[in-house]
């Protein structure tokens, strides 16, 4: 067996990383096609995955995995990171942030998820993981001479580090506990007498609640999507959220199986605390991206109901939800992108005021996504918490659904309001006419999706279906 040939895809996306770091020192940062360059290798990459066998291979002693669950995940890492690209093209130019070192680090975080994903051994998922953080570090403080980027940096660097930390602790406590690192020789020692690899998962979980921006491990969401680059904030709020819960299924689906009912009560819980929190702390929020944190924060509690149902279908409807956010996602900071005068961005709320009597299409795209976020019929965003009440329900976590409901209904608020002040509020200073074709793709994408889902609904679930947890 050529195992070359299996990693094939992270060797090229390698290559291409070091060929842009040759460029950026021989041209001195100043490579003009660099972007074009980055897109290129991460559309191959792309390209590499889909060509990958759809069967079940382990390499590295088993330590390394290609299933369609890993397949499908890393497509959307790639498709999502590309799309990022395009909707951001002008905020980085206009920010002077379009430097080789920037197009080099989100290639390498990228390269750490595609690890992560297809990791199946405690040690190789950290290396993957910290891959991805250092270079989420180094975005986020981008721009030196911003005290709100350094600042944003600086936050998630000492925060990630104590997740990290107790990550760690989990990690040791499980191999000393069961005596290996690898995902199915622990499940095969783990049992509900093994109390000191349990207390282990619990670390764990800790960790990787961190990395989703789960509550009550949310703390750096707010200040990190506010301080940072927008474009940055954007690849923050999409990109790394595909990698994250990757993990964490891959974590409890596998290793933990055998110990269900011992952390599906801290799943539980962190799903709760996330729908109620995203709900409740967005309401007085007026910069719009700490509001996009905040509802970062909810949604990722209601894909996280879906795991904590223990069964297939709740996988697979927290996988839905997942594509469907970043959808949303994607075409609300497209609209984020959109509000810019003579230069300058504009990140309040109130800026939106009246928007509808000088830019009706932008307002249009602005209600479809944000009605879609809120769970309004008959847009995505319904279908997506639809199909993750139906699995929670289908396992009788009724306190888990009426908690999702009424959250669903508090968010909406907030959602509305935005609405109410583009269609309903004095008009102020329209925004400029924004022709970057990267920028209108993503939005008119994101849109058309939310829009018409309704008319095949199944789709995705035709798609999904074939996920299996190995």
């Amino acid at each position: 067996m050529n195992i070359a040939l299996y990693i094939l895809p992270e060797l090229f996306l390698f290559f291409s990383i070091s060929l842009l770091l040759m460029i950026g020192i021989f041209y001195k940062g100043k490579f003009k096609p660099i972007k074009f360059l980055t897109i290129t290798s991460l559309f191959f990459t792309l390209a590499l995955v889909a060509n990958q066998p759809n069967e079940v291979i382990k390499i590295f002693s088993e330590n390394y995995i290609i299933d369609n669950l890993s397949i499908v995940m890393k497509i959307l890492t790639l498709l999502f990171c590309i799309l990022v690209l395009f909707s951001s093209n002008e905020y980085i130019k206009i920010n002077n942030i379009d430097k080789v070192e920037y197009f080099v680090i989100t290639l390498s975080s990228v390269l750490g998820m595609l690890i992560m994903i297809s990791s199946y051994d405690l040690i190789l998922f950290y290396l993957g993981l910290e891959l991805q953080s250092l270079c989420l570090y180094i975005l986020a403080s981008f721009k030196r001479n911003n005290e709100r980027s350094t600042e944003a940096g600086l936050k998630y660097f000492i925060l990630s580090a104590l997740a990290t930390g107790l990550l760690l602790y989990g990690c040791s406590l499980i191999y000393g506990f069961t005596g290996s690192t690898n995902f199915e020789i622990i499940s095969n020692n783990l049992n509900d007498k093994n109390f000191g690899a349990i207390f282990g998962i619990v670390f764990i979980i800790i960790g990787l609640a961190f990395k989703i921006s789960a509550a009550p491990f949310h703390m750096w969401t707010p200040d990190v999507y506010e301080g940072s680059p927008t474009s940055v904030t954007s690849f923050f709020a999409i990109v790394p959220k595909v990698a994250a819960l990757t993990v964490f299924i891959r974590f409890m689906y596998v290793p933990f199986i055998n110990v269900v009912e011992h952390w599906q009560t801290i799943v539980v819980f962190l799903s709760i605390a996330s729908m109620i929190l995203g709900a409740v702390a967005a309401i007085g929020q007026n910069n719009i991206k700490r509001l996009m944190a905040y509802s970062s924060i909810g949604h990722m509690g209601y894909a996280l109901a879906g795991v904590a149902t223990g069964t297939i279908e709740g996988i697979q409807s927290s996988i839905i939800y997942l594509i469907i956010y970043l959808v949303m996602n994607l075409g609300a900071f497209a609209c984020i992108f959109m509000m810019r005068i003579e230069n300058n961005y504009y990140e309040n709320i109130n800026d939106l005021s009246g928007l509808s009597k000088n830019q009706p299409l932008l307002s249009v795209s602005f209600l479809v996504i944000f009605f879609s976020l809120a769970g309004i019929p008959p847009l995505a965003g319904f279908f997506a918490k639809f199909y993750i009440f139906m699995s929670v329900i289908k396992v009788e976590m009724y306190a888990l659904a009426i908690i999702g409901l009424l959250t669903t209904v508090i968010s909406a608020f907030y959602y509305l309001r935005i609405i109410k002040i583009i269609y309903f509020d004095k008009a102020k200073k329209p925004f400029d006419q924004i022709y970057d074709w990267g920028l209108r793709a993503s939005l008119i994408i994101s849109t058309i999706s939310i829009l018409l889902y309704f008319i095949y609904p199944s789709i995705l679930i035709d798609i999904i279906a074939s996920i299996q947890i190995y």
